[in-house]
């Protein structure tokens, strides 16, 4: 759990636990090595920073101790020998400040010692020896740094993970907001949602007068210049958002401002993604930025060109026997792997090995899946290349893991705990051939609204007039496709009506609110799986679940459609008969750790936190239209039958055609010599 205390001045002294993202792992092997990482704030004066640490050693035989080294940024920093005894240990670390960088990687490893008098060597250990928990953390104690005028010092403290946690950054926008200032406010919201690292905390989206918006420290006010305050049109000329949108730092004691606003809502929605790339606002060192039609605002090219690299700089990997190395593979969310993808590691080793017993091992997700023997001729240039299993998905993340049985000839007579060695070469490469995920199912949401890792054309119809709770519905909505959208470069667009046939059926829809303040959902409810009574008070029944009258008043859903206008696309209804139970509702589908819960096309939530998974459709596919090549392969069978047919009846027409031809050859040539002998009489 994310723990942060005391959001006081500036001077103050404040702590922030920031938790590993690591899952409890347990780890086999004489040497084992477990890798973490966490971030440190620039604008954080670091007193001091813990490190603490859940743990489990296996018991040992007697005379085996276990030794455990604590690394950060490749500097050895802490040893210690945990008890030998079961059940669940902790330790806490000092981690000396000066070794702290913005981001740092914590490295653990441990051996198994045996001890044999004054002599310590590397023993045969037992399976799954170390296990690492969850909830591994690091614990920062630490005085905040007045942010400067600059823009890049605004981003970084209102994205920073402690701000955050502390509810001291918002977006907000005016109170009865139009299409664009919602759009534009939503593509700043995912531009965030994509960098902050905190798992269970987001930057609400609200109005101008919220308490929300007046107690946070950090806000984005964000509004075309008609619908600014006084105060903040008092700040920036109608004059110098004639030709461009205008991005200028506010300051007034501790309250921070940064002022985002234009004369139309096209210049507003530039602005806005201008804001939501990370590297650009970084970059900016001025106070005021005039962002234009001519400004470029896209992110780099994240798209996925076919492969990965496992490493960018190498790993080495030194001591005897098992050795391993782990990486993640990462696809963008609409696509998971296709068959043909293959791995290639390009790796060399030490040449005092025992070569009759030396290995190295490719897994794939704990399976493995190819290994070779090492050899004495190939130590200096070796290569692994291993096809990845057939017929079988492995999702759009996957865990690959390099092993080496390093063997020595004679172990015991060396104690250097750096030979042998491996190493991975950085043009190590993932070559995954993938396919897009189609399936409408909470399992695949968001990923089915997003398409090369950006926003898939969506069309949001929302309330005609928001209430708070309408804010936090949007906000929770946008949380989870903003974590998913690492480009800036989709389109969203708002609608207050029921958009065009035209529209409906080029774009995924996402429509909220209640049938009383959103008429397109009326007009859904014939399609709904939850379906609303006549008079839009609550739900009714249905195959899946008994809801009772007053109850069905008081839960909401989301709901996931095949879109009636376009079977390749999919409709989220997010929908209650009150607006309070829609936002409810949308408190599943905001965080990863909450969505990934479903695996259905449909969610209900009541007013006592009790939720349920349900589904409905037969067929989990979007019907994309098959390319030609996908056609002919799809119906190859009958293609084949079809000719063998056609073959025949060609053989069959033609044995036909001589028969007749032979018969007709006779019938003449009797003709003929019957005409003879007439005219001879």
């Amino acid at each position: 759990m994310v723990i942060a205390i005391t959001p006081a001045k500036a001077a103050d002294e404040q702590t922030y636990t920031q938790p590993f993202q690591n899952s409890t792992t347990t780890l086999s092997g004489n040497s084992i090595t477990a890798n973490t990482y966490f971030i440190k704030m620039d604008y954080w004066d670091v007193k001091q920073a813990t490190l603490n640490l859940n743990y489990q050693v296996s018991q040992l035989t007697n005379g085996d101790t276990s030794d455990i080294t604590v690394s950060i940024n490749g500097v050895k920093f802490y040893s210690f020998r945990p008890e030998n005894k079961s059940g669940l240990q902790t330790k806490s670390v000092d981690i000396p400040t000066r070794l702290l960088s913005g981001t740092n990687n914590i490295k653990i490893s441990g051996q198994i010692l045996n001890s044999d008098g004054s002599k310590a060597e590397v023993a045969q250990t037992p399976a799954n020896w170390f296990t690492l928990y969850s909830g591994a953390n690091v614990n920062f104690r630490y005085v905040l740094k007045d942010p400067e005028m600059a823009i890049k010092s605004f981003y970084d403290h209102f994205s920073g993970p402690d701000t955050i946690v502390n509810h001291n950054s918002v977006i907000s926008v005016p109170k009865q907001a139009t299409n664009d200032e919602l759009t534009a406010s939503m593509y700043a919201l995912a531009g965030y949602a994509r960098v902050i690292t905190t798992e269970n905390n987001q930057i609400p989206v609200t109005t101008f007068d919220t308490s929300k918006a007046k107690k946070a420290d950090y806000q984005i006010v964000m509004a075309t210049y008609q619908h600014l305050p006084k105060k903040y049109q008092a700040a920036v000329s109608r004059q110098d958002v004639a030709k461009h949108a205008v991005l200028k730092t506010i300051y007034d004691g501790n309250k921070h401002v940064l002022l985002v606003t234009a004369a139309t809502g096209k210049d507003l929605e530039k602005a806005a993604r201008f804001i939501a790339n990370a590297e650009l606002m970084k970059e900016t060192s001025a106070d005021t930025k005039n962002v234009s039609a001519a400004t470029q605002t896209f992110t780099s090219d994240l798209q996925y060109q076919g492969s990965r690299k496992l490493t960018s700089t190498g790993d080495q990997i030194t001591g005897p026997k098992h050795q391993e190395s782990t990486y993640f593979v990462n696809l963008p969310t609409d696509r998971t792997n296709a068959d043909g993808s293959k791995i290639r590691v390009h790796f060399r080793y030490a040449k005092n090995l025992d070569f009759t017993r030396s290995l190295a091992t490719v897994y794939v997700n704990g399976k493995p899946i190819g290994s070779k023997k090492l050899t004495a001729a190939n130590a200096n240039n070796d290569q692994l290349t291993v096809n990845l299993p057939t017929g079988q998905s492995l999702g759009n993340s996957f865990v690959i893991r390099v092993a080496f049985d390093l063997e020595m000839k004679d172990q015991s007579d060396s104690d250097n705990a750096q030979t042998p060695w491996a190493f991975v070469e950085p043009d190590s490469r993932a070559y995954i051939k993938s396919k897009p995920v189609t399936d409408i199912l909470f399992s695949n949401y968001p990923s089915l609204f997003i398409k090369n890792q950006s926003f898939n054309n969506l069309a949001i119809v929302r309330p005609k007039t928001l209430s708070d709770s309408d804010f936090t519905t949007m906000t929770n909505i946008f949380n989870l496709i903003g974590n998913f959208a690492q480009s800036n470069t989709g389109s969203i667009q708002f609608y207050t009506k029921t958009p065009s046939k035209s529209v409906l059926r080029e774009h995924h829809v996402i429509a909220f609110g209640t049938p009383a303040n959103n008429k397109f959902i009326k007009s859904l409810n014939s399609k709904l799986y939850f379906k609303y009574n006549k008079k839009f008070t609550g739900f009714l029944s249905n195959e899946k679940l008994s809801i009772e009258s007053a109850y069905g008043q008081t839960v909401g859903t989301n709901q996931l459609l095949r879109s009636p206008w376009n079977k390749r696309l999919g409709v989220l209804v997010v929908t209650a008969a009150h607006s309070r139970d829609v936002a409810m509702a949308s408190t599943q589908i905001n965080f990863q750790r909450n969505i990934q819960q479903y695996t259905g096309d449909a969610i209900l939530v009541d007013r006592d936190n009790n939720h349920y998974n349900y589904r409905f459709k037969k067929h989990k596919n979007a019907e994309a239209k098959p390319t030609v090549t996908q056609t002919i392969h799809k119906h190859s069978a009958l293609a084949i039958y079809l000719g063998l047919a056609f073959l025949m009846i060609v053989v069959i027409a033609y044995a036909l055609f001589l028969m007749f031809r032979k018969n007709g050859q006779r019938i003449g040539k009797g003709g003929r010599s019957y005409e003879k002998q007439s005219s001879d009489k």
